[in-house]
């Protein structure tokens, strides 16, 4: 019996194989980008210096001579505070309005697909309508509404004085955090664990036996049991301040080399965490799985910025290292004053509105939660519209739900909220999840839109500054270094419960 030789097809040329090409092609368009990076910087700053331009991040320290309208600080001492004021605002106002507006579209894009007509109509004429108006025309048309109320003359109000409706804005009571906040909230942390504990072990004993345990009661229980506790106890807590005050002298005894060096071996060290992770889900029972060109693309890539990392922090910005230790230091000196022994007041508290009047005309006082005519219409604006499309997007996760799902539930015997809440919501939510990430990331954006009616936002704030300053293109910069860092984070919480959804297959 002949045997015949096994035959090799020979290599192709380096041209045609895909592994080969395509790495080039990507080192291509990394040094593209980094020369069309390059260009522009430096063309930039030709042009500003032929034009007598000054150009520096020396504004963000001197006072810019503005006043804002509200925020944390109205009368800003730098204009990097000034910043910071405006970003603050605008991450209230993101943050509220992603929770409200979501609210507001689960509801509507439920009762679009009601049975009661009424109910499926009014939802119908407020998603096509508010979907169809331009968001900034809808600020301008709430500014001009709440412009038309009447002016604010008494302390009693609408509603017994507890809310305030006028050409002023809108006015109710503000609930806040008082000085005993801080110790509760470690009696309220120890519930939370111990809660997950408990409910870890009622959950075994109903899969053992068979029997409804209510681990999720359990755990609210155990919470509201150490919350209530905690509320006439708390002021046991005061210790933990001094520890607070403890690792804050630690951290600003340990030398700048110390915590530069620190830096890059943490750096790399996640790097190596990272890809060590990346090569145990590639490996196989029987070794390491075969590793393609996008592994070794990642593991490179991954090995090349913590390389990044360290030479900023080692070269290019050294004084990293300082800014460091002190902003740690004063982090944990904050903690110390919040935990002092000497607060000792309830933990949560509470105000009515007020209305001052310090010259000709009354005024919202401070006792309330205020919200001004910019922030009154720009806030209602966004959640409105933005809650008009997450309602499309509910109604169409929830149509994309298996009928056989929903005839299921109903062969059950279970009433129509239980289903809606138990089996239709958490599977369409799998698919609404990724196009709502996209709506809160517009509603973050379209914050800027603030700046037609006057609220105290980033753009507004920044674009006051460079009009002082003149320093443009260091106020765009740091426009954009902060809507991405606000994307990037919404993405980054959004995928992740993405990843959590996603079913599991065997």
């Amino acid at each position: 019996m002949a045997v015949v030789a096994k035959q090799h097809s020979p290599r192709p040329p380096f041209y045609r194989d895909a592994t080969i090409v395509k790495w080039i092609a990507q080192v291509a368009t990394l040094m593209l980008v980094l020369f069309a990076l390059w260009f522009l910087i430096t063309r930039a700053g030709d042009n500003l210096r032929a034009n007598q331009i000054p150009t520096g991040w020396d504004f963000l320290e001197i006072n810019p001579g503005v006043a804002l309208s509200e925020g944390i600080d109205t009368d800003p001492e730098t204009g990097g505070r000034a910043l910071w004021v405006g970003m603050v605002n605008t991450i209230r106002l993101a943050i509220a309005g992603i929770i409200v507006s979501t609210i507001i579209g689960v509801l509507a894009g439920i009762g679009r697909l009601s049975s009661n007509w009424i109910v499926r109509r009014l939802s119908s004429v407020y998603i096509e309508l508010l979907r169809n108006i331009p968001l900034l025309v809808t600020i301008y048309l709430l500014a001009a509404i709440i412009s038309t109320l009447p002016r604010v003359e008494s302390d009693q109000g609408p509603i017994h004085g507890w809310i305030h409706l006028s050409n002023k804005g809108l006015s109710v009571p503000r609930i806040f955090i008082a000085d005993g906040f801080y110790q509760w909230s470690v009696f309220v942390i120890v519930g939370i664990v111990v809660g997950l504990f408990v409910r870890k072990r009622r959950m075994i004993a109903q899969d053992a036996t068979g029997q409804e345990t209510y681990p999720m009661m359990c755990l609210f229980g155990v919470v509201i049991a150490f919350a209530a506790v905690g509320w006439f106890a708390h002021p046991l807590m005061g210790w933990v301040g001094s520890v607070f005050a403890a690792i804050s002298d630690g951290i600003s005894a340990i030398p700048e080399e110390v915590v530069r060096y620190g830096v890059v071996l943490a750096s790399f060290a996640v790097a190596g965490w990272w890809i060590k992770r990346r090569l145990d889900r590639l490996r196989t029972p029987a070794g390491l799985g075969k590793l393609t060109d996008d592994d070794y693309f990642r593991m490179i890539f991954t090995v090349i910025s913590a390389a990044l990392v360290s030479t900023f922090i080692v070269v290019v910005w050294p004084g990293l290292a300082s800014w460091i230790v002190n902003s740690s230091s004063d982090l944990f000196e904050v903690l110390s004053n919040k935990f002092g022994d000497g607060r000792s007041g309830q933990p949560i508290d509470a105000m009515r509105p007020d209305i001052v009047q310090s010259g000709n005309f009354p005024n919202y006082g401070p006792a309330g939660l205020n919200f001004t005519l910019g922030l009154a219409a720009v806030y209602f604006g966004l959640v409105l519209y933005t809650g008009a499309f997450i309602a499309e997007i509910v109604r169409g996760g929830i149509l994309a739900v298996p009928k056989g799902q929903n005839e299921a539930a109903e062969a059950l015997g279970l009433r129509p909220t239980t289903k809606l809440r138990l089996v239709i919501l958490p599977q369409a939510l799998r698919v609404s999840l990724p196009p709502l990430g996209n709506q809160y990331l517009n509603l973050t954006k379209n914050t800027s839109l603030a700046i037609a009616v006057g609220y105290s936002e980033i753009v507004q704030v920044g674009q006051t500054i460079y009009n002082q300053t003149g320093k443009t293109l260091e106020v765009v910069s740091i426009w954009m270094l902060f809507y991405l860092a606000c994307s990037l984070t919404i993405s980054s919480v959004v995928n992740f419960f993405n990843v959590r959804l996603k079913i599991v297959e065997r």
